[in-house]
């Protein structure tokens, strides 16, 4: 992409961050079947990342590095009991000092008493259970289970909790850009809302999230015998990496589910994509139906994906495509010169958006975020780019990293054996090519790459699990 692609300066941000959606069940990344047109709509007016990924298969540390711009090593969150330091800025405190509004409703998943991290306001808090530490994880053989696999096994058609929590959040959000199209149509300027200042408002969504409990007219749009299921879903545990085992064991995970639950489990989670697609729409046309479209760019993405029974697995907390690959779509303002539909193929992750946001508000991207601007790159797409992902919560015996460069994909575990795919011959990943005299060098030369961003991969573990340690002794566990 080249800068002019949106040639604007300190435009207006709308950011959609949804949970839990892999992009294969999205239109515009290719699925046919998926009724999502507000998304398909915001790929062919904009720019869609066929290779996007998230830094950590886990929500709380995907999310802090989604915020503050930084791998989830650097700044110590580990997993879905860790609180983001409040030490450690987010892209909400840059955008406040250069002159923005920051405004966050709905779901972020941050942990503690600090409940904004530098944005000015929040509109809508995150569920109260979400935000305790109670998810620290015992990281020991055999210590840890999860009780149910109610992650594919509780789905149906109702009015289930995050139905009723993301409808409050698109009505609250739905608010603030009416009253932001009111005041621009006016020319309205005051204390509250100077219309010459520049906002940035985020909005988090729950959905697709597990219970796949969606109202009816959502689950309907789907039929579930006619819905594709993973090829890998019988895949054997015990013909897997230790790794995948003990993550399997962990979440419930090792019996094979019947193809009729995983079938009627799939269209009510498809439904609830669906459902966050339509008010992605609603949010759109306070957008497009108003002055906002001139200067407002749109961005969504996900935390991470949804395994949805490939290779055994419903949830993520891995490093498979379907867990880690993320949909990244920006729209510029309406009628800007962006080159609309395009594609863009670089490897991208969501420490990007951070010096995106930063480089569109006309600020410095400070050095210790190690992202690159989406819109700032280099025009063709580079294959030698790389992209890091950590995992170090539940389910893990010990900490486990991912370096991705073009079709090859390397797997680092402490006191493990590690693992390297070609997608482009292997798209499921079944055959591990570590030790193989063909792609030694390949091997090798990801290895270096993965220790040059983590440093030291058992140092970072030891820290992961001292700090886990701590919390599980404050809380008396």
């Amino acid at each position: 992409m080249k800068p002019n692609d949106i040639n604007i300066y300190r435009p207006n941000v709308l950011l959609i961050i949804s949970d839990e959606h892999n992009p294969k069940f999205t239109g515009c990344y290719g699925a046919d079947y998926m009724k999502t047109p507000n998304l398909d709509s915001l790929a062919s007016a904009g720019i869609r990342f066929e290779n996007a990924y998230c830094n950590s298969p886990m929500c709380v540390p995907s999310r802090m590095s989604f915020l503050s711009g930084r791998y989830s090593f650097d700044i110590g969150v580990w997993d879905n009991g860790s609180p983001l330091r409040r030490e450690i800025p987010s892209f909400a405190h840059y955008l406040e000092a250069s002159g923005y509004e920051t405004v966050l409703c709905g779901r972020m998943h941050m942990i503690g008493n600090d409940r904004t991290h530098g944005f000015r306001r929040r509109l809508y808090d995150d569920k109260e259970h979400w935000i305790t530490g109670y998810q620290t994880p015992h990281r020991e053989p055999n210590c840890e289970q999860r009780r149910n696999n109610s992650h594919v096994s509780e789905y149906g058609e109702g009015n289930g909790s995050h139905f009723e929590y993301d409808s409050m959040v698109a009505d609250l959000a739905g608010r603030y850009l009416r009253e932001k199209a009111r005041r621009a149509e006016a020319g309205r300027h005051d204390k509250i809302y100077p219309s010459n200042e520049p906002w940035m408002m985020t909005v988090g969504f729950t959905y697709p999230h597990f219970p796949h409990i969606i109202p009816e007219r959502y689950a309907s749009l789907y039929d579930a015998t006619t819905l594709p299921l993973s090829s890998t879903r019988d895949q054997p545990a015990e013909d897997q990496h230790p790794a995948i085992r003990e993550l399997r064991r962990a979440f419930c995970n090792l019996d094979t589910v019947p193809d009729e639950i995983q079938r009627e489990s799939l269209r009510c989670h498809l439904g609830s994509v669906s459902f966050i697609d339509e008010k992605i729409g609603e949010l759109l046309a306070h957008i497009d139906g108003s002055l906002l479209k001139e200067n407002t760019v749109v961005i969504y993405t996900s935390d991470h994906g949804e395994m949805a029974g490939a290779h055994g697995i419903w949830q993520k907390q891995c490093f498979y495509e379907d867990s880690i690959r993320i949909p990244l779509l920006i729209r510029p303002p309406v009628g800007r010169d962006s080159k609309p539909g395009k594609t863009v193929q670089t490897p991208v992750s969501l420490v990007d958006v951070a010096p995106t946001l930063l480089t569109l508000a006309g600020t410095p991207v400070p050095p210790n975020m190690p992202g690159t601007s989406l819109l700032l790159s280099d025009s063709s797409d580079r294959d030698d780019r790389t992209v890091f992902s950590e995992y170090h919560a539940q389910g893990s015996l010990s900490g486990y990293y991912m370096i991705k460069q073009g079709n090859l994909k390397y797997n680092y575990y402490v006191d493990g054996e590690p693992e390297l795919f070609d997608l482009a011959s292997d798209p499921e990943e079944l055959r591990n090519l570590c030790g193989e005299s063909a792609y030694a060098e390949e091997e090798a030369g990801l290895h270096q790459k993965l220790l040059r961003t983590v440093g030291d991969p058992e140092k970072v573990d030891r820290l992961a699990k001292k700090d886990q340690t701590a919390r599980l002794s404050a809380i008396g566990v």
